[in-house]
């Protein structure tokens, strides 16, 4: 592959690259995109005509640093920063890219295709989707995994699960600390939840008690639309399609809709069992095929209780009428209906399906929009990438039509996740923009309502989170969401049967959900109920089972409840989906955690540079690599950078209980002996996560010379659930372990 003018070549053109609508003259040293010339810094520029140079091959990463900053005296940090910066400039997407592709912890490869010199730079989105780029397959290197594994006995073959494991996506990403506890909340902090009744909900194996739900006689449950556009990357369209499809028949009256599982394998749907599992009458399910300027969408609405089809229908549209395309399906949906609907509600359903099916009048903006939630449903939980990739095309959705108020609502949810995933307090910041921004372009849309919600719970602020729950729940297409975030705050404040009661009501919505499973599990387990919590997570598993977050966050309850050879099963298992923060991070525990020191702070390392914005990643870096033997000034930079972003996470969510344990352990290190125990004492006083805590402050007091205070932490750590491997393998405490009397454990803080 050599592109026109290349080094060397010379020619009329000088050195010059094109590829998709990009122009690249190095001569000129300029970047355009679709003709617009675009800003980035000089070491950008040149990082970028060195993978020109070397187009399909794999660059390393200190090759790079070498060649552009003639040393490599500068962090890899600088280097990622500069490759997003590209990115941006060119509009490339790292999860999925048709120019940059990053070869994880090795380098960098350009993978587009460039075009004849005088052939027209082809500027639309179809053309790029043509292109024979190059399929990037997310894996990590077997030589990480393998490195990770040297000087570690391998662990035994944990038994099969009784069903496939289901991934966390989600919220409790484990990225657990160096002090084991940092490393469990962090697991802890990627697990939520699932399982209603008992701990499993819907159907299961023979002899379940589970009974199932009769069909509502006016019920559909909507499959998710599948794509038959050649372009790989066009299953985002098909996906946006089926979700909105499900989002505007939620807000028909009279009319019960569920969201439908996908199919294991994409196999043949069994219409009959599926109506029986999760109570419906009808099921639809659609292909849609984008080619140019049109658009084929193929759908069938089936009688669940026979099988039959009740109608099938083919729509052959331009594009730009994508919006009526869906309005006549949905419309064709509720006709066919029509005998067992309220014939006071059609007129209603009817213009609520109108106006749900049209959030713009921009279909380049919606089509933007559909990509920036499809990398909101990817990230769930792990890909901190994913919510950065979202950001990207909620703000293109904004740049078409500026009061796409629902885009600037997705902005606001994309920052809360990243910062409740990595603890980043710039995201709250820039969250709380985003959200201020959406109620001034429509205070009345429940999307902002829900974001609204989010915002004020990630900050603590029950009331006010409440009150918008609330009025988020009032939108059938949101209820959901709404009900979750209503049982997520009842959990924190210690509500637990109003929690479970708002899980119920999701769950009643959406039987099979992977995510209402996931987030009644994060409830369980803190709790304090680990079985029902791994129960909830591999019953999440089930209905996703390729779901990378979950596994991780399964193999954080699994380390945390004392089982490190299922928890770095889980672990390889998440790696082997989609490299992530998360999974890289508590592999690194679990190694941590088994005495392999110097292989968990390559771990650690590996995930700082994903993503270098948790502050409990550089310190469980500190504790690795003082456990490896390092001195206090080796590792003083680790644990400053951790306490640094971690007394800013904290001035905006004071009421974590781990978070100021956490930061109370960087004080020790970095020998601030007030600080350190002011902030362990606020820990200890909230009352919760108490045996996580408690472990902590261990350590904390044994930093400070004080081994009274700190076998009363372990004492009291052991007693309530932490398991003595826990313990034992952090070094710092184990010459306090053998002298702890067990029968004495009290409040850590209490005089003796």
């Amino acid at each position: 592959m050599t592109p026109h003018g290349s080094a060397g070549q010379g020619g009329p053109n000088g050195e010059r690259y094109r590829f998709g609508d990009i122009l690249v003259d190095a001569a000129a040293h300029t970047l355009s995109r679709a003709g617009t010339e675009q800003t980035v810094e000089p070491k950008a520029f040149s990082v970028l005509l060195i993978l020109l140079r070397h187009a399909g091959e794999l660059v390393g990463r200190d090759d790079l640093l070498d060649q552009v900053w003639g040393h490599r005296h500068v962090t890899p940090g600088v280097l990622t920063r500069v490759i997003a910066q590209l990115r941006h400039a060119l509009a490339d997407d790292s999860q999925h890219p048709r120019y940059i592709q990053t070869q994880h912890a090795l380098g960098y490869r350009f993978i587009g295709q460039f075009h004849e010199a005088d052939s027209p730079s082809h500027a639309t989105e179809d053309a790029r989707h043509d292109e024979g780029v190059a399929v990037f397959r997310h894996t990590v290197p077997d030589a990480l995994i393998a490195a990770a594994n040297e000087a570690v006995a391998p662990a035994p073959e944990p038994a099969p699960f009784a069903a496939p494991v289901p991934t966390n996506g989600g919220d409790f990403a484990t990225r657990r600390k160096a002090s084991d506890q940092r490393r469990w909340w962090l697991a802890v902090a990627a697990l939520l939840a699932i399982a209603a009744g008992g701990y499993w909900f819907g159907q299961h194996g023979p002899g379940s008690a589970t009974s199932v739900p009769a069909p509502a006689a006016a019920s559909v449950a909507v499959l998710p639309f599948t794509s038959l556009s050649e372009a790989k990357d066009e299953g985002y369209f098909a996906e946006g399609l089926g979700v909105e499809m499900v989002d505007a028949l939620a807000g028909v009256p009279g009319l019960k809709v569920v969201a439908a599982p996908s199919p294991p394998g994409r196999g043949e749907v069994d219409v009959k069992r599926m109506g029986a599992q999760l109570g419906v009458a009808t099921v639809l399910g659609a292909s849609v095929r984008r080619e140019g300027a049109r658009v084929r969408v193929s759908a069938r609405l089936s009688d669940a209780r026979t099988g039959f089809t009740l109608w099938a229908h083919s729509y052959d549209r331009e594009t730009g009428d994508v919006f009526a395309l869906q309005s006549d399906i949905a419309g064709e949906v509720v006709q066919a209906l029509i005998d067992v609907l309220p014939s006071s509600e059609i007129e209603a359903a009817r213009q609520s399906l109108a106006r749900r099916l049209t959030p713009t009048r921009s279909v380049a903006a919606y089509d933007a929009y559909l990509k920036g939630e499809q990398r909101m449903r990817e990230r769930a939980g792990g890909d901190l990438r994913g919510a950065d990739s979202a950001i990207n095309f909620y703000r293109g959705a904004l740049a078409i039509d500026p009061g796409f108020a629902r885009a600037q609502a997705g902005i606001c949810q994309a920052e809360i996740a990243r910062f409740e995933d990595a603890r980043d307090s710039d995201a709250f910041t820039r969250a709380q923009a985003a959200c201020e921004q959406a109620t001034k372009m429509d205070p009345s849309l429940h999307e902002v309502s829900l974001a609204m919600g989010d915002l004020y719970r990630a900050q603590g602020n029950a009331k006010q989170a409440v009150a918008y729950y609330e009025r988020a729940v009032d939108e059938p297409a949101l209820r959901v969401h709404a009900y979750l975030g209503l049982a997520t705050v009842a959990s924190a404040q210690g509500q637990g049967e109003q929690a479970m009661a708002y899980f119920e009501r999701a769950r009643e919505l959406a039987p099979r959900d992977p995510k209402v499973a996931q987030k009644r599990g994060y409830h369980l387990l803190v709790s304090g109920d680990f079985p029902g919590a791994i129960a909830s997570y591999r019953e999440a598993l089930d209905y996703a089972p390729d779901d990378a977050a979950l596994w991780s966050s399964l193999g954080g309850l699994y380390a945390v409840t004392g089982d490190p050879a299922k928890a770095i099963e889980a672990y390889e298992r998440s790696l082997q989906i989609k490299p992530s923060y998360e999974a890289l991070s508590n592999l690194g525990s679990v190694k941590f955690d088994q005495g392999a020191y110097e292989q968990a702070a390559a771990l650690y390392r590996h995930a700082s540079e994903i993503d270098p914005g948790d502050f409990r990643i550089w310190g469980n870096l500190g504790d690795a690599l003082t456990a490896a033997g390092s001195t206090a000034v080796q590792t003083r930079a680790q644990y400053e950078q951790a306490a640094t972003l971690g007394r800013r996470y904290l001035q905006l969510k004071s009421d974590d209980a781990q978070g100021l344990a956490l930061v109370a352990w960087y004080a020790a290190n970095l020998d601030l002996a007030g600080e350190a125990r002011t902030l362990q004492g606020k820990a200890e006083s909230l009352g919760t996560e108490r045996a996580e805590v408690a472990l902590l402050g261990a350590q904390t007091m044994a930093r400070l010379g004080d081994a009274d205070a700190a076998r009363r932490h372990i004492d009291f750590a052991r007693k309530h659930g932490i398991p003595q491997q826990r313990i034992d393998a952090l070094p710092l405490l184990r010459s306090l372990t053998a002298k702890v009397e067990p029968s004495s454990a009290r409040e850590p803080g209490t005089a003796q």
